[in-house]
């Protein structure tokens, strides 16, 4: 209605007129000529919007146009609304974002995955591969660098991967430390020379963060549409199933899912159940292995291994239950089993390695971390009346990761009076200088330094700073898995190191398997004819 015709009406329509024209849409009224009959505030200003668009945007607001034809008689009179959408377009697009994309990547998230499958696999002779790319040890790093180093790790991963993407390839994040990559379209099953080593070797480069080299590795599994699923939880399961199977041979790695391993999973259950079962039958057992003073061929201490004597009577080494007993929350009840056989068994330990031998036990990094578990296993040693002999062996990350070990367990090991030894020295992610925070008893230098180090100088040269830091620290030092004569013959010659664990001396038996007159005769190297033993595979757990 124009001005003119307002007036003409009288003031019969005011209060109508006055409410449309507060109104927050835009209306006009326009004749088929064009010409604006009446326009609202609003509607003036947006007149001038294309009428065959159903969505504006100008002027960084963003409106939504509607056009309704009114008959007028002979003629049509076209009525628009326009309203101002910007707040709602841009709350919408929060929800999206919220809803699909992760907050510190930008990347899309396991909703928007699961989406882009579905989309995928309605294309004509779809093939694409869903691959996972799992971030190795990433909680030892979370604890060790702390929270917000470990976020900006993920920025610059994901910074390093996207520049070597496909056009059609899609990166998401959908956990804390996993990764999903799409790939279309798919390449050859198995084919593990693929780009998949591309983004391995670039993860293993040093990341730079804050000034520290921060260093670390992936395993990726891969699952290939519609060969090994045709929705996106079977293709992400499946591709689980291959980064476990990574997991339990070797990290850092590549594998395509196998239908076969659907028999390793079925008997993987089988095992979980034998195993629970050995627990709560107290089947579990210890083998003793023997520290040395090969100076004066004195057992100066003894370390007790874990062993499951299974159903048959095979004997079982900790690389073929460890990591699942760990996984199945068992190890407390187990680390409990073990103290308790030592304490049963003190008589014959002391008969066979002599009264004053120190005791070794290993505690899991998961353990050392839990306050309340090291509580209550450090008051059953303190009852055996000879907590200053019981040495706890922790690996050395436990020393160095930004957790309560060093501020609630450590001092609760010292007032118990027990000692600490850092087991499998070299092996995690400390350096040589870090030492100077610990405040630990022994030192065990892993056995990847000691295999073969007479013909290995830089075993050699990491093996004599490791000494020499040792002894500045007053720091005893033992060295794990001596097994040659050449072996012992170096560490005699060229260092001061005199206590060492291994083969050559014994190899680690069953109490009923040796006598005291076999160990104290000095004929270390010839203890009886072990038990049958079931063989491991060495795949980065404790396998002795």
């Amino acid at each position: 209605m124009t001005d003119q015709k307002r007036e003409n009406k009288g003031s019969a329509w005011d209060p109508l007129v006055r409410v449309i024209d507060e109104l927050p849409v835009g209306i006009a009224a326009v004749s088929k000529s064009g010409l604006v009959d009446y326009a609202n505030p609003i509607g003036a200003a947006h007149a001038g919007f294309p009428a065959d668009q159903d969505i504006i945007e100008t002027d960084g607001r963003v409106f939504q146009v509607a056009q309704i034809n009114v008959p007028m008689g002979p003629e049509v009179c076209h009525v628009r609304l326009s309203t101002d959408i910007t707040e709602q377009r841009q709350l919408e697009d929060d929800l999206f974002q919220r809803a699909f994309y992760d907050d510190l990547t930008g990347l899309p998230n396991r909703n928007m995955v699961e989406r882009t499958v579905m989309s995928l696999a309605e294309m004509d002779d779809a093939a694409f591969e869903l691959a996972i790319i799992d971030l190795d040890g990433f909680k030892q790093i979370n604890d060790h660098y702390g929270l917000s180093a470990a976020d900006a790790l993920l920025v610059k991963i994901v910074d390093r991967l996207s520049a070597e993407l496909g056009s059609s390839d899609m990166l998401a994040r959908v956990a804390r430390d996993e990764f999903v990559l799409l790939r279309s379209p798919a390449t050859k099953a198995g084919d593990v020379d693929s780009d998949y080593q591309k983004y391995l070797s670039l993860l293993k480069k040093p990341f730079f963060i804050d000034g520290l080299e921060v260093l670390t590795s992936a395993s990726i599994g891969v699952s290939v549409y519609p060969d090994h699923g045709e929705t996106f939880e079977q293709l992400y399961s499946n591709a689980d199933r291959a980064i476990y199977r990574i997991k339990d041979e070797t990290k850092g790695s590549v594998r395509f899912f196998d239908p076969a391993f659907d028999d390793a999973s079925n008997e993987r259950m089988k095992l979980e159940q034998r195993l629970r079962l050995a627990v709560h039958d107290q089947r579990l057992c210890c083998a003793y292995q023997p520290k040395v003073d090969f100076g004066s061929g004195e057992v100066v201490g003894v370390e007790a291994l874990l062993r499951w004597r299974d159903e048959n009577g095979d004997i079982r080494p900790p690389g073929n239950f460890i990591n699942m007993a760990i996984e199945l929350g068992l190890m407390d009840e187990i680390t409990h089993l073990v103290l308790a056989e030592i304490v049963a068994s003190r008589g014959t330990i002391e008969a066979a390695f002599g009264a004053n031998t120190s005791i070794s036990i290993n505690v899991a990094a998961s353990q050392v971390e839990d306050p309340r578990f090291m509580a209550s296993f450090l008051e059953n040693i303190s009852e055996t009346g000879i907590a200053d002999r019981f040495m706890v062996e922790v690996t050395e990350e436990a020393f160095l990761l930004k957790s309560r070990f060093q501020t609630e367990v450590l001092p609760m090991i010292r007032e118990t009076g027990a000692r600490v030894s850092i087991d499998d020295f070299g092996t995690g992610y400390s350096s040589l200088s870090a030492l100077s925070e610990i405040t630990a008893d022994e030192i065990k230098v892993d056995r990847s330094f000691i295999t073969d180090i007479h013909k290995k100088p830089r075993s050699q040269s990491v093996l004599k700073a490791i000494e020499s830091m040792a002894h500045a620290l007053d720091m005893s030092i033992i060295v794990e898995g001596v097994e040659t004569k050449e072996e012992l013959d170096y560490l005699q010659d060229t260092t001061q190191i005199r206590l060492a664990q291994g083969y050559y001396f014994a190899k680690p038996m069953l109490l009923g398997q040796f006598s005291k007159q076999t160990l104290l005769s000095g004929d270390l190297r010839a203890p009886p004819t072990p038990a049958r033993v079931i063989p491991t595979r060495v795949s980065g757990t404790r396998s002795q």
